[in-house]
């Protein structure tokens, strides 16, 4: 084999060489790029510890309790320490990525039944949308209210006698957080938020 040859054949390997070396410093710059977006992702969660244990509620399958500790969660995200004092206007800027965290939870340990993303798509599968929210469609609240178990004989019910387990609607928990003593008002201006922040 001639020397041109080798030559030749030496030159080949080391152009694929090189275009397997750019390669796999493309696929690095990529990783190193969803690290950083990653390592962004879990700077949206302020305190992982602050959800911890509505994780563990959940898990264990206590509803009830679980729907106080997401008042709690609610209530500290706000720096509020009473659920009366929480008004429609600070739920116009709720952080989004708050209210997914916590839907996450409920959807998980719920198989998908309860979360505030189930009661958007309800919400909006009877007619409610962000012009309802801004219009404080009272009906629209009612139908809602029934579908997901929060009404009875056209009248609400108290929190305590809702069902607090798997059988319970589709979409009945969270509960105790929207009986707020600003009524359809708070509602509609919590739901403009959920469709807002797309949950």
């Amino acid at each position: 084999m001639s020397s041109e040859i080798k030559e030749s054949e030496a030159i080949a390997r080391l152009a694929i060489m090189e275009a397997q070396l750019q390669q796999m410093t493309q696929m690095l710059s990529n990783l190193s790029d969803r690290l950083a977006l990653t390592e962004d992702n879990f700077l949206l969660v302020a305190d992982v510890y602050r959800y911890k244990k509505l994780q563990e509620l959940l898990a264990a399958g206590n509803f009830h309790a679980a729907d106080w500790e997401t008042i709690r969660l609610i209530q500290a995200v706000t720096g509020e320490l009473e659920l009366e004092s929480i008004t429609p206007e600070q739920i116009r800027s709720f952080p989004c990525n708050e209210l997914q965290v916590i839907d996450n939870l409920w959807r998980k340990y719920s198989n998908g039944r309860f979360g505030f993303s189930i009661q958007t798509r309800i919400y909006q599968s009877i007619g409610g949308s962000i012009e309802t929210t801004i219009n404080q469609d009272y009906q629209i609240i009612e139908s809602f209210g029934d579908r997901v178990g929060w009404r009875s004989n056209r009248k609400w019910l108290k929190c305590d006698d809702l069902d607090y387990t798997l059988t319970a609607p589709i979409g009945c928990h969270p509960s105790r957080w929207w009986n707020s003593p600003f009524g359809a008002k708070m509602t509609n201006y919590f739901f403009n938020r959920l469709i807002t922040c797309q949950l």
